[in-house]
């Protein structure tokens, strides 16, 4: 199966074209009349219509419609530190995705000469090379830049550029496994106040996660995160830096099978086959599993229902529940881009989870339905999209496929950065904003 998969991959990506994206011009240029509009010298006019008013870039090019994929291979999905060329097909892809499901001109943007002596990310260069292509992107998207440096990347980014900046890698993993957080609580007849959580995985992904959870209402002094070393314990020495710090436990608990121990909820963004089914009947009755490492997941969901878990998610395809960052990023940048935002905060970050968790619980309509039962046919047999309130424990959080996640999640981002002041372009009636983007997105279901 894996040889398989290998050959065809490689062919899908090397034929008939190498490469997965390519550039289309938006205008003709098929005449002497549109040569002289396009270049010189009819060119010179949008120049200085935007040397004299900056801001009329966003009119005369796509700079409002384009974003970039900024990534230095240190981090790369679960294949580490491979570096930037080797990099570039899974940018491509992100591009591709960006595309597809919101329209949005992205473009992978590979950096080399921005690392230490020992090859890990040189945060001053890389934000250096970064905040200069200011002039030409949107928005910049992180991606793949390994901790502890891609914190101070994009939080320098973030106070430096007038643009959006989202390290996708944190932020998307933790809005979209909120979502599906936000609806297991209920299920499971907890409040999210009262919870206890372990998180496996003390990098960018995991600390975020667990970050985020907090400023939506998790108690900290609930909170135990572990890295290959063990419990974050507070007092640790060994294989700490200040984002761990923040989240050192006061715990006797030293190995993740003592933290699990009554535990309500468990977060995995780390390695396969950690959690065992016996540490999942440790923890506490009903409890919520989401286990997200790829391909092979911290434990399978047949183990984990087994072991007594009532709600199981996992980042693949094949299971209940998918952790899909591309329920995110699309549509968060979609919003962004659309009321030219200035920035990403908490609150769009909370706005974009919020938004996901309710399309779960509404009735799904007709037309969208159809959509689902050709897209996600076991699924929709079987009923998960049934009922005027579809959530149940095997569908916690929508479908990369719904048409309603980006129009929904692009609206309730651009609704919130106009609540934060943040908005340069408000829009009057998102309602209609929503409406519209289904209408011309180019995935439309």
């Amino acid at each position: 199966m894996h040889e398989d998969l290998k050959a065809r991959s490689l062919a899908y990506h090397s034929t008939p074209t190498p490469g997965k994206i390519a550039l289309r011009p938006s205008k003709p240029c098929r005449t002497a009349q549109d040569l002289a509009l396009a270049y010189t010298p009819g060119v010179a006019e949008p120049c200085l219509e935007i040397a004299a008013q900056p801001d009329k870039v966003y009119e005369y090019t796509n700079r409002g419609n384009m974003v970039a994929v900024i990534s230095d291979g240190t981090a790369v999905l679960g294949l580490g530190n491979i570096g930037p060329e080797a990099g570039m097909p899974v940018m491509e892809g992100k591009a591709v995705l960006f595309k597809h499901f919101a329209g949005i001109d992205a473009f992978p943007v590979c950096v080399n000469n921005v690392f230490t002596p020992d090859g890990r990310t040189d945060a001053a260069r890389l934000i250096e090379v970064a905040a200069a292509l200011e002039p030409t992107f949107g928005g910049i998207n992180l991606e793949d830049i390994g901790a502890p440096a891609c914190f101070e990347v994009e939080s320098v980014l973030k106070k430096r550029m007038g643009i959006p900046v989202f390290h996708d890698d944190q932020h998307g993993t933790a809005i979209i496994s909120l979502a599906g957080m936000f609806n297991a609580l209920p299920l499971v007849d907890k409040r999210i106040e009262d919870v206890r959580v372990v998180v496996n995985g003390a990098g960018a992904a995991g600390i975020a996660c667990i970050e985020f959870y907090i400023a939506a209402g998790v108690r900290r002094g609930n909170v135990i995160i572990c890295d290959s070393k063990g419990v974050v314990y507070k007092g640790r020495r060994d294989g700490m830096n200040p984002q761990k710090e923040r989240l050192a436990a006061d715990t006797p608990a030293r190995t993740l099978a003592e933290a699990l121990r009554g535990a309500d909820v468990f977060l995995g963004v780390s390695v396969a086959n950690c959690v065992t089914r016996e540490m999942v009947a440790s923890m506490a009755p009903r409890a919520i599993v989401f286990a997200m490492a790829n391909p092979k997941p911290e434990i399978y969901p047949e183990d984990a229902l087994a072991g007594g878990a009532a709600v199981v998610g996992t980042g693949r395809t094949d299971f209940p529940n998918q952790v899909n960052n591309v329920l995110g990023f699309p549509g968060i940048f979609r919003g962004a881009l659309d009321v030219r935002a200035r920035d990403i905060t908490e609150s769009m970050k909370l706005a974009a989870a919020q938004a996901l968790a309710e399309i779960a619980r509404e009735p799904v309509p007709a037309d969208v339905l159809a959509f689902l039962a050709e897209a996600y046919p076991k699924d929709a047999a079987e009923g998960m999209f049934s009922g005027p309130c579809p959530v149940k424990t095997t569908y916690v959080i929508p479908k990369p496929f719904d048409p309603r996640v980006v129009p929904r999640v692009a609206r309730r981002v651009a609704e919130a950065a106009m609540n934060d002041g943040i908005a340069r372009c408000p829009i009057t009636d998102l309602a209609a904003y929503e409406r519209d983007l289904r209408a011309r997105l180019p995935f439309q279901g």
